[in-house]
């Protein structure tokens, strides 16, 4: 169970679906419920199959480009560390690759679920190499059943925060909304620390006599 609430709580701090929620109004603020509530559960489904996927493939990747897990390490832990910055400056859409351009493209798309939504709003290159580095750090296989049961309670946690997205709106405002994402981002700036510094003691311990 500790383990469980660990990596939930590392890929909900990172993957940040509060911040989202503003986005997602804006998008979907003409659609009825049930069309809400389909791109809810359809970005839910996205997401959770990228980040099984990332999970699961991403070592082979590594292997692949010669990349070493501490490299991925510092490299992960970078972005996920920007990512945390951006949710305190309040310039998190930045980050995750939505402007004005792109939200215009989404509107006109008949479904937004998979991009940008689920990529690369959501799950973007900080979950992945999060969960890349996990595969390594979990190698028994109740370990890694745990990290996918994880990975399906915020898949669930996404579409239910999308669902209610509208709702929530109205209750936090903006600055709610704001006050929130501004507490996962002092999470995730630490998360970052940690997975740079661990990759850094791992180097040391290598070339040191």
């Amino acid at each position: 169970m500790e383990l469980f609430i660990y990596i939930f709580a590392a890929l909900f701090s990172v993957l940040n679906p509060l911040g989202v929620i503003p986005i997602f109004v804006g998008l979907t603020h003409h659609e009825s419920s049930a069309e809400r509530s389909r791109i809810s559960l359809w970005t839910a489904v996205n997401v959770f199959i990228i980040l099984v996927i990332s999970f699961f493939i991403g070592e082979y990747v590594l292997k692949f480009f010669g990349i070493s897990i501490d490299a991925l390490r510092i490299a992960g832990g970078l972005v996920i560390v920007n990512s945390g910055f951006a949710l305190l400056s309040g310039k998190f859409n930045k980050t995750r690759g939505v402007n004005k351009k792109v939200a215009h493209d989404a509107q006109k798309r008949s479904d937004i679920a998979l991009t940008p939504l689920a990529i690369p709003m959501l799950a973007g290159p900080g979950s992945i190499s999060l969960l890349i580095a996990f595969y390594q750090d979990f190698t028994e296989v109740t370990e890694k059943a745990i990290v996918c049961s994880a990975i399906l309670a915020v898949a669930l946690t996404i579409f239910i925060i999308l669902k209610s997205a509208h709702y929530l709106s109205r209750i936090l405002g903006a600055s709610g909304i704001v006050a929130i994402s501004r507490i996962i981002g002092f999470i995730v700036i630490a998360i970052g620390i940690q997975y740079i510094s661990s990759a850094v003691v791992n180097i040391l311990k290598t070339v040191s006599p």
